[in-house]
């Protein structure tokens, strides 16, 4: 068999194995859409068993639910309290929310997609309401992942919500927390919730400082390299370079077996020659997960990290490293005539008092206009693309464009749909943001894009089959009615552009 001959077999047969995959999720839609029918008629009727009791107490008018969900558990082998939950669930979703129900079963959406979308719109009672913000989510879901509907459902529902993004974010930020999960083999998990422009920062500021530290250790590994390879010891330069670091699917590792946990004390460092030589140092082989663990329970700990290796590289060392997030705002939230449409990277919502604090504390922002009916990203005020054109590109594609990934754009590589090394141009029709890992899937595994008008992406697959990807979709929120007559017109906010 030829090369050719076995490449068209291989993408035949993955075109099978595609389509054999989509029948069995198909079934298995059907299945647990029914099973969640199921629950939902369950609970209704224990609702009818319930409303029978008219001179029960509360406790007598809970039991219904209760011996249905312990029943049910008993012969799934679960708790009876999570089957209670999902007994509510059920029917909450198959009721309220039908028309997502009826299109996981029929295999249009996943389990996942209906959960956001019913999460999302839990708080819109009325039902013309949720139904408009169901048919326009519901849309969306049946062409792209979970996880890129939750931030558009989010703000579909914020659009059609009575109630205020800033008080639901006031109600919601009182249940802020932090707790502790005790694990296996003396270890712990500390978690937290709270504002996701903090926590989103939080993570970001560790993984700056790990990645410092991390070329910190670089260096240090290629001066005790070149010093060895000086002196003509040849086995210190071959030790000092086995224990380089390595990638390894994109976090650094190292290729020597040790591992340490937090920072070297003194008389701890290992030797670069083996032999009786009087200077010792040390090698960093935690991974960048360790290090931001590390780095995290060492300030919480003790305000500032206790050891800072990068004192000498970065100004200000460790502590002078802040975090970066990306918040887009509607002017109109800025001017008070709308309260909702803050976003963080894409990811989720933010209240518009934390989003006005953030804008009027930056130096400098970009401004993005869209188009009013669409909500499609119009414009932002040689081979590597401008700061105007990244500006631009990371406003239209938010995030990596491969289809399902969620990646922030401006963590991403600037990809020529057509090569520039072909004649492909630098600009904003010919590239678009791809993570490190789709960017080098792209270029080593035969996939082909194509570029259409507007930001949509034709991906083609080693196997034949066609994918789109679309820009992620914006939500236009119109400005809030104007005040009644007889208010103060100095409470009027001005437009600040």
């Amino acid at each position: 068999m030829s090369d050719e001959q076995q490449r068209e077999a291989d993408a035949s047969r993955t075109r099978e194995l595609v389509a054999e995959a989509a029948r069995f999720r198909a079934l298995a839609a059907y299945a647990l859409a029914e099973l969640e029918r199921t629950h939902a008629d369950a609970y209704a009727l224990t609702q009818e068993q319930m409303s029978r009791l008219r001179d029960a107490s509360t406790r007598e008018r809970e039991m219904p639910l209760r011996s249905m969900a312990a029943e049910l558990a008993v012969d799934a082998r679960v708790s009876d309290r999570t089957l209670q939950t999902q007994l509510f669930e059920a029917h909450r979703t198959v009721t309220q929310f039908q028309g997502s129900w009826e299109a996981w079963r029929e295999g249009r959406v996943s389990r996942a997609h209906v959960r956001v979308i019913v999460d999302a719109g839990a708080d819109l009672s009325d039902d013309e309401v949720r139904a408009a913000y169901e048919g326009e989510v519901l849309a969306y879901a049946e062409k792209s992942s979970a996880g890129r509907v939750r931030p558009f459902a989010e703000q579909v529902a914020e659009k059609h919500n009575p109630k205020s993004m800033q008080e639901r974010h006031d109600e919601a930020v009182l249940d802020r927390r932090v707790w502790v999960e005790d694990l296996r083999d003396g270890m712990s998990m500390l978690g937290v919730i709270g504002p996701s422009v903090e926590v989103h920062g939080v993570h970001d500021r560790l993984t700056r400082q790990g990645k410092a530290i991390k070329a910190a250790d670089r260096a240090v590994r290629r001066e005790a390299a070149a010093r060895a390879a000086a002196e003509g010891d040849t086995a210190a330069g071959r030790d000092a370079r086995q224990l380089e670091p390595s990638r390894v699917a994109g976090e650094m590792t190292a290729t020597d077996a040790g591992a340490s946990f937090g920072l070297a004390e003194p008389g701890e460092s290992c030797r670069v020659d083996g032999s009786d030589a009087t200077e010792n140092l040390w090698f960093d082989e935690r991974t960048l997960d360790q290090i931001r663990t590390d780095v995290l329970l060492d300030m919480m700990l003790t305000s500032s990290p206790s050891v800072d290796p990068t004192s000498s590289a970065v100004e200000g060392g460790l502590g002078a490293i802040r975090a970066h997030v990306q918040v887009t705002v509607p002017a109109t939230t800025l001017a008070g005539t709308t309260t909702g449409g803050a976003e963080l990277d894409g990811k989720c919502a933010v209240d518009p008092e934390t989003a006005k604090i953030l804008a009027g504390n930056v130096p400098s922002f970009d401004r993005v206009f869209l188009d009013p009916v669409t909500g499609a990203v119009l414009a932002v005020d040689r081979r590597f693309v401008t700061a105007e054109q990244k500006r631009y590109l990371v406003a239209r594609d938010i995030r990596c464009r491969f289809p399902g990934c969620r990646r922030p754009a401006r963590d991403c590589d600037w990809d020529h749909r057509e090569d520039w090394a072909l004649g492909g141009k630098t600009d904003v029709d010919n590239v678009g943001a791809f993570c490190k890992r789709h960017h080098t899937m792209k270029q080593a595994a035969g996939w082909t894009v194509v570029q259409e008008p507007g930001g949509r992406l034709r991906f083609t697959a080693p196997s034949g089959l066609e994918y789109v990807d679309d820009p992620p979709p914006r939500v236009v929120f119109m400005p809030d009615p104007p005040p009644l007559s007889g208010s103060d017109p100095t409470d009027e906010v001005a437009i600040p552009f």
